[in-house]
């Protein structure tokens, strides 16, 4: 598994020389999942943070009544986990499901601590992560909140084009937080208005 993907996305934020980033992969370990493999269960420690090189993941809950809530998906170049279990490694909220067949390379607590205080800067890279993470969290509470299911769909679809084609419509509805009959009728409803070409 080559390590060119996760390079540049570190190296967006911060630059590294060779011994830097040398140091940084022997730290990784590369990790293999099947659709429908689980990289976390709820109650779980979540015991790394998660790079995925290749596939499409949902972070999720289910509540008393078995209903599933999806709070984010995941893709190539994201980072994934649950990072409430990560930092305080209390038992995990979530589920993490591979959606495909997936490749990831990960990093553990231990691994991280001492990738701080051999390369100082990878906490501002972390930071800018955990920054970047808490915004878009902030933005969908807002939208949740303030915009209709039909403004909350236009706007995953259009922000996350390629996510939209990837995931079943099940779970797109389980994401917005509305069930998959008023997904199905929201749908069809943007097509009578002539918003079919935004659609995926």
């Amino acid at each position: 598994m080559g390590f060119d993907l996760i390079l540049q996305n570190i190296t967006k934020y911060i630059p590294l020389d060779r011994t830097e980033a040398d140091f940084f992969v022997s730290l990784l370990q590369s990790k293999t999942l099947k659709k429908r493999d689980y990289l976390l269960r709820q109650g779980d420690i979540c015991k790394t943070e998660n790079f995925i090189i290749k596939g499409c993941f949902r972070v999720y809950s289910i509540d008393e009544n078995g209903v599933e809530h999806i709070v984010m998906f995941g893709i190539e170049s994201w980072w994934i986990s649950d990072l409430y279990s990560f930092l305080t490694q209390a038992p995990a909220d979530y589920f993490i499901e591979a959606l495909e067949d997936s490749e990831i390379l990960q990093i553990t607590r231990e691994n991280l601590e001492r990738l701080y205080e051999k390369v100082p800067k990878f906490e501002r890279f972390f930071r800018i992560i955990l920054q970047n993470a808490f915004i878009t969290q902030q933005n969908r509470i807002k939208q949740n909140l303030s915009s209709s299911a039909e403004e909350r769909y236009l706007y995953f679809i259009e922000r996350y084009p390629q996510m939209a084609q990837r995931v079943s419509q099940k779970q797109v509805a389980a994401y917005l937080g509305i069930t998959p009959v008023f997904l199905s009728m929201l749908r069809r409803k943007l097509v009578k208005k002539g918003n079919f070409i935004k659609l995926v």
